[in-house]
């Protein structure tokens, strides 16, 4: 099983659970979340003033797929979520030991 963890632009979040659905995803967690990679954040002029903008706001997809699905959905995720500029965000793979549904106490695959 894989755990994916994307970090995305808000606007773009419609598009991505749309291609996500498209390639059998039905589940995933978001988050709204703060930070900055290499545009060190931005600057932005409320009232005349202008203002750094040092963490930027951004979308954390989480997902959790069996490993036959995990490339689709990190093919889906990049198509939908680039724009080609700056600050399109990541996506981060990882291996997931277990997973357990807590009503039924179902484990890994079933309870996916």
């Amino acid at each position: 099983m894989k755990f994916i963890v994307a970090i995305i632009q808000p606007h773009r979040l419609d598009l991505v659970r749309d291609a996500l659905t498209g390639v059998g995803v039905h589940g995933l967690t978001v988050s709204e979340v703060r930070g900055y990679g290499r545009q060190k954040g931005h600057k932005e002029i409320y009232r005349g003033a202008e203002y750094q903008i040092n963490y930027v706001p951004k979308l954390k997809l989480e997902i959790a797929l069996e490993d036959d699905q995990a490339e689709g959905a990190i093919a889906a995720i990049r198509e939908a979520a680039q724009t080609g500029k700056v600050g399109d965000g990541k996506v981060f793979v990882l291996d997931l030991q277990s997973v357990m549904r807590i009503r039924t106490g179902e484990t890994d695959s079933e309870a996916l």
